[in-house]
Protein backbone atom coordinates (compact mmCIF):
# COMPACT_ATOMS: atom_id res chain seq x y z
CA UNK A 1 0.00 0.00 0.00
CA UNK A 2 1.42 3.07 -1.15
CA UNK A 3 -1.01 5.43 -1.88
CA UNK A 4 -3.06 7.11 0.34
CA UNK A 5 -5.84 9.47 0.35
CA UNK A 6 -8.15 11.26 2.65
CA UNK A 7 -12.00 12.07 2.71
CA UNK A 8 -13.16 14.95 4.23
CA UNK A 9 -16.56 14.46 4.14
CA UNK A 10 -19.39 13.62 1.43
CA UNK A 11 -18.41 16.90 -0.56
CA UNK A 12 -15.15 15.67 -1.07
CA UNK A 13 -15.57 12.12 -1.05
CA UNK A 14 -15.59 12.67 -5.29
CA UNK A 15 -12.22 14.12 -5.75
CA UNK A 16 -11.20 11.14 -3.49
CA UNK A 17 -13.09 8.59 -5.93
CA UNK A 18 -11.36 10.00 -8.69
CA UNK A 19 -8.18 10.25 -7.48
CA UNK A 20 -8.30 6.65 -6.83
CA UNK A 21 -9.46 5.81 -10.49
CA UNK A 22 -6.09 7.49 -11.53
CA UNK A 23 -4.20 5.46 -9.37
CA UNK A 24 -6.27 1.89 -10.49
CA UNK A 25 -3.49 1.25 -12.92
CA UNK A 26 -3.89 -2.01 -14.36
CA UNK A 27 -5.59 -3.77 -11.33
CA UNK A 28 -8.68 -5.62 -11.47
CA UNK A 29 -9.71 -7.15 -8.23
CA UNK A 30 -9.72 -4.29 -5.78
CA UNK A 31 -10.63 -5.77 -2.11
CA UNK A 32 -11.80 -3.13 -0.03
CA UNK A 33 -11.50 -3.48 4.02
CA UNK A 34 -13.08 -1.73 6.36
CA UNK A 35 -15.42 -1.80 9.66
CA UNK A 36 -19.09 -1.64 9.67
CA UNK A 37 -19.91 2.22 9.04
CA UNK A 38 -16.46 3.08 7.30
CA UNK A 39 -18.21 3.66 4.11
CA UNK A 40 -17.26 1.09 1.47
CA UNK A 41 -20.16 0.87 -0.69
CA UNK A 42 -20.33 5.11 -0.67
CA UNK A 43 -16.69 5.15 -1.81
CA UNK A 44 -17.09 2.51 -4.52
CA UNK A 45 -20.34 4.43 -5.57
CA UNK A 46 -18.13 7.83 -5.85
CA UNK A 47 -15.64 5.84 -8.07
CA UNK A 48 -18.20 3.69 -10.02
CA UNK A 49 -19.60 7.24 -11.00
CA UNK A 50 -15.98 8.95 -11.85
CA UNK A 51 -15.58 5.99 -14.21
CA UNK A 52 -18.61 6.76 -16.04
CA UNK A 53 -21.76 4.65 -14.32
CA UNK A 54 -24.83 5.85 -14.82
CA UNK A 55 -26.81 3.62 -13.27
CA UNK A 56 -28.26 4.17 -9.21
CA UNK A 57 -25.10 1.94 -7.88
CA UNK A 58 -26.34 0.55 -4.75
CA UNK A 59 -24.76 -1.91 -2.07
CA UNK A 60 -25.71 -5.69 -3.39
CA UNK A 61 -25.93 -6.78 -0.26
CA UNK A 62 -28.84 -9.36 -0.83
CA UNK A 63 -27.71 -9.73 -4.44
CA UNK A 64 -23.90 -10.29 -3.72
CA UNK A 65 -23.01 -9.19 -6.98
CA UNK A 66 -24.21 -5.99 -8.93
CA UNK A 67 -22.93 -5.32 -12.52
CA UNK A 68 -22.50 -1.82 -14.03
CA UNK A 69 -21.70 -0.67 -17.57
CA UNK A 70 -19.66 2.43 -18.12
CA UNK A 71 -18.72 4.90 -21.63
CA UNK A 72 -15.18 5.27 -20.23
CA UNK A 73 -14.67 1.31 -20.02
CA UNK A 74 -14.62 -1.29 -22.55
CA UNK A 75 -15.74 -3.82 -20.10
CA UNK A 76 -18.30 -4.56 -16.91
CA UNK A 77 -17.40 -3.06 -13.66
CA UNK A 78 -18.90 -5.75 -10.58
CA UNK A 79 -19.85 -4.67 -7.20
CA UNK A 80 -19.90 -7.64 -4.18
CA UNK A 81 -20.98 -7.41 -0.88
CA UNK A 82 -20.07 -10.77 0.62
CA UNK A 83 -21.14 -10.37 4.14
CA UNK A 84 -24.04 -12.53 4.24
CA UNK A 85 -21.76 -15.79 2.45
CA UNK A 86 -22.54 -18.25 4.95
CA UNK A 87 -20.01 -20.73 3.15
CA UNK A 88 -17.42 -20.36 0.21
CA UNK A 89 -19.68 -23.43 -1.78
CA UNK A 90 -22.12 -20.04 -2.53
CA UNK A 91 -19.22 -17.99 -3.94
CA UNK A 92 -18.29 -21.20 -5.93
CA UNK A 93 -21.82 -21.88 -7.21
CA UNK A 94 -22.00 -17.92 -8.39
CA UNK A 95 -19.05 -18.77 -10.60
CA UNK A 96 -16.80 -16.28 -9.00
CA UNK A 97 -13.96 -17.11 -11.58
CA UNK A 98 -15.98 -15.78 -14.25
CA UNK A 99 -15.82 -12.56 -12.61
CA UNK A 100 -12.37 -12.16 -10.73
CA UNK A 101 -10.71 -13.88 -14.48
CA UNK A 102 -13.10 -12.68 -16.60
CA UNK A 103 -11.28 -9.06 -17.60
CA UNK A 104 -14.08 -6.75 -16.02
CA UNK A 105 -13.24 -4.69 -12.85
CA UNK A 106 -14.62 -6.57 -9.57
CA UNK A 107 -14.45 -4.07 -6.67
CA UNK A 108 -15.64 -6.56 -3.09
CA UNK A 109 -16.68 -5.42 0.09
CA UNK A 110 -15.94 -7.94 3.00
CA UNK A 111 -13.19 -9.42 1.20
CA UNK A 112 -12.15 -11.03 4.52
CA UNK A 113 -14.92 -14.36 4.11
CA UNK A 114 -13.68 -15.29 0.50
CA UNK A 115 -9.73 -14.32 0.86
CA UNK A 116 -8.08 -17.82 -0.16
CA UNK A 117 -10.48 -17.53 -3.70
CA UNK A 118 -8.84 -13.59 -3.96
CA UNK A 119 -6.57 -13.51 -7.17
CA UNK A 120 -2.93 -13.14 -6.38
CA UNK A 121 -3.10 -9.44 -7.75
CA UNK A 122 -5.90 -8.31 -6.39
CA UNK A 123 -5.12 -4.75 -4.66
CA UNK A 124 -6.27 -4.51 -0.57
CA UNK A 125 -7.81 -1.09 -0.21
CA UNK A 126 -8.17 -0.41 3.47
CA UNK A 127 -10.54 2.47 4.67
CA UNK A 128 -10.47 3.82 8.31
CA UNK A 129 -12.75 6.33 10.06
CA UNK A 130 -10.42 8.81 11.95
CA UNK A 131 -11.52 10.54 15.45
CA UNK A 132 -12.38 13.93 13.16
CA UNK A 133 -14.95 12.27 10.89
CA UNK A 134 -12.53 11.81 7.69
CA UNK A 135 -11.59 9.01 6.28
CA UNK A 136 -8.41 7.29 5.25
CA UNK A 137 -8.16 5.16 2.02
CA UNK A 138 -4.91 3.50 1.89
CA UNK A 139 -4.02 0.79 -0.88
Amino acid sequence: MNNELTINGLDSINDAAQEFVKNMGDGKVFAFYGKMGAGKTTFIKAICESLGVDDTVTSPTFAIVNEYESDKLEYPIYHFDFYRIKKLEEVYDMGYEDYFYGGGVCFIEWPELIEDLLPEDTIKVEIKENTDGTRTVSF
